[in-house]
């Protein structure tokens, strides 16, 4: 495996997971509210997600990615909506009393949400297609086995980004009252539901 093309990989995947947006705040507040384990799988769908796009974009599909992008309204509307109502259950949801695990649906769930989320983004292709051409990785240089390292790279830093955002987030958790965890709980849903509806009015 070529570890130049699994650098460059890293690069990306952490570039393009480290910006603020909706999925860092859900995963913020699955941290605040779950614990660490529940922000960094909710993450990991994240980090699934963006591997699939570096894997379109590296492999230079075009029939995929024209597509997706070709279906950015049906695909913006779905993922607005959902945002909405994530923020809205965010909202309204009251913080545990004790530590919480997060086990069995509530990983799945909070794994599939992520990806899904980041899915219906299909911009994020461009994102990936202009860089990995940037970096003269388009079609994959070297074979697949080039092309595997730089997918595998984008997954690496993409979760080595949420791996650290759940950890910092959870050393806030354990100082925050019932009352602070209320009020974050708060704030994440009011951003999250933000995000939703900016994404609904960018179709008007």
């Amino acid at each position: 495996m070529d570890l130049a093309f699994l650098f460059k990989g890293l690069v990306i995947g952490f570039s393009i997971a480290a910006p603020v947006g909706p999925i860092s705040v859900l995963c913020m507040r699955r941290t605040l509210a779950k614990g660490r384990l529940s922000g960094i799988v909710s993450g990991l769908g994240a980090a699934t997600a963006d591997a699939v796009y570096g894997c379109v974009a590296v492999l230079g599909l075009t029939f995929i990615s024209n597509g997706l992008i070709n279906q950015h309204v049906w695909l913006r509307l779905i993922g607005g909506l959902f945002l909405c109502y994530l923020g809205i259950k965010t909202f309204l949801a009251k913080p545990a009393k004790r530590t919480a695990f997060a086990g069995g649906n509530g990983l799945a769930g909070a794994y599939a949400s992520t990806f899904f989320l980041t899915l219906t983004n299909p911009m994020t292709i461009l994102f990936f297609a202009a860089v990995i051409a940037g970096l003269g990785l388009a079609g994959s240089g070297g074979g697949f086995m080039s092309a595997g390292a730089v997918v595998l790279g984008v997954f690496i830093g993409s979760s080595l980004w949420w791996f650290i955002l759940s950890s910092s987030v959870s050393v806030f958790r354990e100082r925050l009252d019932p009352q602070g965890l209320q009020w974050a709980s708060r704030c994440s849903g009011a951003v999250i539901a933000g995000f939703g509806l900016a994404a609904l009015l960018s179709l008007a």
